[in-house]
């Protein structure tokens, strides 16, 4: 009785627990897409928030947001800055603030509460915060450039030299700079409240307080065009200050601002020599502020790092270390002093995209002796990095690491196709074991071939000195995770992760190609690879920095170069190719359709404009004849320019693309004029295009090519009456070319998306799910750790390659079957429709939504089909089950037609349409 009483008492319990639970939860909250912001300079930032609900079908239909000056008033829900009272809206996805003038260099506090679709009301959120930045030049207050010395005017290399040999060059670039250390001492005279630096070094810049490295990040600030725009960083230095004497110690390295001729390089350069900006606040606990800037009074003298590029590689002598250099108290009387230099053009504006840092350190897998001296170091992972390495030996001893991503016949290192030479040089100081990482550049590599030193473990004592530990640092861009797949295809899970360490490799503060020959923002795989990418990572700041990089380079006749920055330029279809430049309009598109931002479009809108004006310039009759085309297609030759598919159908095909996507963005921002006018040009172009390209008796565009079928079915080329004509084209083509994959960098995007949109997921999965053609299961049967730049992982090109890594989109949105309606923004109305095909018995797919995580997950098991997902509050979903006439279909073990939540819209080719709301649901179809 006593055991009946007490559990009647807990249910009880739970009961009350549970009514006293509101139904809706805000949990992550966001300003300018962001947990907790430094460094905001736009006047009207932006909030966000994900919900989260007991109940299904979900909805917000009200919203107030808190913004106090101080955490304190926010607690007692006084709203000082802003209130904006109850609000009729269900935008919970970049609200924007209107309430009072926000002060620079100044920290802000909110906190929001919605009401659901009962208009019950929920707590207060936790609370957020942002820290504003120094949008003009007065607030730097003073803060000067400061350097070791001034690079003469009369060498300033802008832009670049693509070789160093070029005798136009003379005497430019031809020194090494100077990589200095800055030290400044200063007191906190008082009780603090809080410390805030802001900071920029070009090229890039490591700093410390006190001896403690500020951040976490790697080669910050990001990479611009310097003559434009100079990014810096903000960060809350309060627990790394002490009362009393303090010392603030950065080393500035060359980055992209200075690159010499010594080495590999890709091209050489010369914006100036390393240099440095900063302002240190000092906010006391009596409300007065003190400022600590860079001019004059700071010290300055060579570092220990002797030889830093980013394309060649780092030298650092141990023995030249200068101990507590970066620390109080330190006798610096032996320096001299900073002198101001010559302010590089740019505007200063904050760093808004994520930094890039160390990410992974990975262990050696085997260790090869190549002689005595000579070791080679396999890491078994192909990735972006440096070293970590932890040695001991004798003062003045030298070793040199050679990275590479492929080696000889005879294990040694291999970096002909990835730039050579490229390696690291260590001078030992003869004290213990020494710790030691390159600070200033990085590569693409697996292996390490060193040179002068032996394992700790080597029998033979050699005088060599003895590697205790080595390290792989992968570095990238720190960007937010969103996804995850898997499969019951081991292959496809292979695939994957061959995908996935291609993007990480060249996710840097641009996106790259590779990791060592070019680190290039080449642009066509921003948009080409989008989907693979936003799918897996929040992109929303990284394709934002994108963006505002071609809007720099940009030229006066409106050309959008094939890469940005654009460091050197190139020439022909190098620099001037339609499907790299057409970035510049659908990255654009992307953001505001994964993101729902329209404020990207409503800033690109006139560099989109100016770039279809320059493409109507170029073309002839509306069709345009150059560039590159489908770069690295499967054709008789070695891969480059495309082979199957001339150069007129993609260039003329994404032209239309252009015009079609500026009509539709001309209708978003109420610009009715611009939407008829770019609708019209784009049917021009439509029309000249079929009339050369198209046959209608066959039904065939141009080579009859997988890209040439492919692209003009997807961005809308096709007529509608043609459309299954051409798709059984290109269907019945592929089969009778063995199933094997001939589309390039440019094409095979398109294949993937017209064979998902035209119901043939079944030929995508035969097409990829090999290993006898040249594609990805050949790639990892050549041992590929990392997408390769040619379908058959050449070693004469790069083995570590931003590019066709397009079947990534098709694993989230086929067989994990997560998408969004056409007409949907920032997947407020998704689409569940998962791919059943071949051998697959299950797969599950994830996605972290701007609205929250979208989740899908089935099962094959006979005869049945077990299918489970979850959907974010305050969206609504549609989900496109395959059924047989007689299925049966339950939800949570009912009979579906008896859910109130669930609603039957429809049959369309053996699939049956439901539509219902947030919430978590467990589907079961016997067939």
């Amino acid at each position: 009785m006593k055991k009946l009483i007490r559990l009647l008492i807990f249910c009880i319990l739970i009961a009350l627990s549970a009514c006293g639970q509101k139904v809706l939860q805000i949990k992550n909250l966001y300003c300018e897409n962001k947990v907790n912001p430094l460094g905001i300079e736009t006047p009207t930032p932006r909030f966000s928030w994900i919900l989260e609900s007991r109940e299904r079908n979900q909805l917000q239909t009200a919203y107030r947001i808190l913004v106090a000056s101080n955490r304190e008033g926010l607690k007692d829900n006084e709203g000082d800055i802003w209130d904006s009272g109850k609000v009729e809206s269900g935008q919970s996805v970049l609200v924007s603030f209107n309430g009072n003038n926000l002060e620079t260099a100044k920290k802000y506090y909110w906190k929001v509460k919605i009401w659901d679709k009962n208009e019950n009301e929920s707590d207060w959120s936790i609370s957020g915060m942002w820290q504003m930045g120094l949008p003009e030049p007065a607030d730097w207050q003073g803060a000067k450039w400061i350097g070791y010395r001034q690079l003469p005017d009369s060498i300033r290399l802008v832009p670049g030299f693509k070789s160093g040999n070029n005798p136009g060059i003379g005497n430019k670039a031809k020194e090494r700079a100077v990589v200095p250390y800055f030290r400044k001492e200063f007191g906190v005279k008082k009780e603090l409240d809080e410390a805030v630096l802001f900071i920029s070094g070009l090229g890039q810049y490591e700093c410390t307080i006190n001896e403690v490295k500020v951040g976490t990040s790697f080669l910050s600030p990001g990479w611009t065009n310097y003559d434009r725009s100079i990014l810096y960083n903000c960060y809350d230095v309060t627990k790394l200050l002490k009362q009393g004497a303090n010392a603030i110690g950065v080393i500035v390295g060359n980055g992209f601002y200075y690159i010499n001729q010594e080495r590999y390089v890709k091209f050489v350069n010369a914006y100036g020599e390393p240099s440095l900006i900063s302002q240190l606040r000092l906010k006391y606990s009596d409300g007065s502020v003190e400022t600590i800037i860079t001019d004059q009074s700071w010290k300055c003298t060579p570092s220990p790092i002797t030889y830093s590029s980013i394309y060649g590689g780092e030298d650092y002598d141990a023995c030249l270390e200068q101990k507590g250099w970066n620390q109080p108290g330190f006798n610096d009387s032996n320096w001299g002093n900073a002198i101001y230099v010559k302010a590089p053009s740019g505007s200063l504006m904050a760093e808004k995209d994520y930094p890039v840092t160390v990410m992974e350190k990975i262990s050696v897998k085997q260790i090869k002796p190549l002689s005595d001296s000579s070791f080679l170091y396999d890491f078994g992972q192909n990735a972006s990095g440096v070293i970590n390495l932890k040695v001991k030996g004798k003062k003045g001893q030298q070793i040199r690491l050679i990275p590479a991503e492929l080696i000889t016949k005879d294990s040694f290192a291999n970096q002909k196709a990835s730039g050579e030479p490229y390696y690291f040089t260590y001078t030992l100081k003869g004290e213990g074991i020494e710790n030691w990482s390159p600070r200033f550049t990085y590569y693409g590599f697996r292996y390490i071939q060193v040179e002068g030193a032996v394992p700790d473990s080597y029998s033979k004592d050699n005088g060599l000195p003895q590697i205790v530990d080595l390290k792989m640092l992968h570095n990238r861009n720190s960007s937010p995770a969103t996804g995850s797949f898997e499969c019951s295809n081991e292959l496809f899970n292979k695939t994957d992760d061959l995908i996935q360490w291609a993007i990480k490799s060249n996710f840097q503060s641009v996106l790259t190609d590779c990791p060592h020959r070019e680190k290039h923002g080449w642009l066509e795989q921003t948009y080409l690879m989008a989907g693979s990418m936003l799918y897996n990572f929040d992109l929303y700041h990284l394709f934002n920095k994108v963006i505002r990089d071609m809007e720099e380079a940009q030229t006066g006749e409106g050309l959008v170069p094939d890469f940005v920055p654009e460091y050197r330029q190139s020439s022909g279809g190098f620099r001037d190719s339609p499907e790299w430049g057409s970035a510049s309009v659908i990255l654009p598109w992307l953001v505001y359709k994964w993101y729902g931002d329209t404020t990207v479009l409503n800033e690109a809108w006139p560099m989109m404009c100016q770039y279809v004006d320059y493409l109507k310039g170029k073309s002839d009759n509306h069709i345009l004849s150059y560039g590159l085309g489908d770069w690295f297609d499967l054709g008789p030759e070695e891969p480059g320019p495309s082979q199957l598919t001339p150069i007129p159908v993609t260039a003329t095909a994404i032209y239309y693309y252009d015009l079609a996507l500026l009509s539709k963005i001309a209708g978003i921002l109420r610009k009715q004029t611009e939407k008829d006018y770019y609708a019209s040009w784009a049917a021009e172009v439509k029309k000249a295009f079929n009339e050369k390209f198209f046959n209608p008796e066959n039904g065939t565009y141009s080579t009859g090519s997988q890209t040439a079928m492919a692209m003009p079915w997807c961005v809308g080329l096709v007529d509608e009456d043609s459309k299954q004509k051409v798709m059984t084209n290109l269907t019945d083509s592929i089969r009778a070319n063995g199933k094997a994959l001939t589309a390039g960098d440019i094409g095979f995007h398109f294949l993937v998306t017209v064979l998902t949109e035209g119901a043939q997921s079944q030929l995508l999965y035969e097409m990829n799910a090999r290993d006898d053609v040249p594609g990805y299961g050949f790639q990892l049967k050549k041992g590929a750790t990392a997408l390769t730049e040619s379908w058959a992982a050449l070693e004469s090109v790069s083995n570590n390659h931003l590019m066709l890594g397009h079947l990534m989109e098709w694993f989230y949105a086929g067989l994990g079957g997560i998408r969004q309606e056409e007409n949907s923004v920032g997947f407020r109305e998704i689409v569940i429709q998962p791919e059943i095909v071949g051998d697959i018995t299950f797969a599950k797919a994830s996605y972290q939504s701007p609205y929250g995580p979208i989740r899908c997950e089935w099962h094959k098991r006979d005869d049945q089909l077990l299918l489970d997902v979850t959907i974010p509050v305050n969206t609504t979903a549609k989900i496109i089950i395959p059924v047989s006439p007689n299925s049966v279909i339950k939800e949570s073990g009912k009979d579906i037609g008896l859910s109130t939540n669930i609603k039957f819209t429809g049959d369309e080719k053996g699939r049956k349409i439901y539509r219902f709301g947030s919430g978590t649901y467990s589907f079961g179809i016997k067939n």
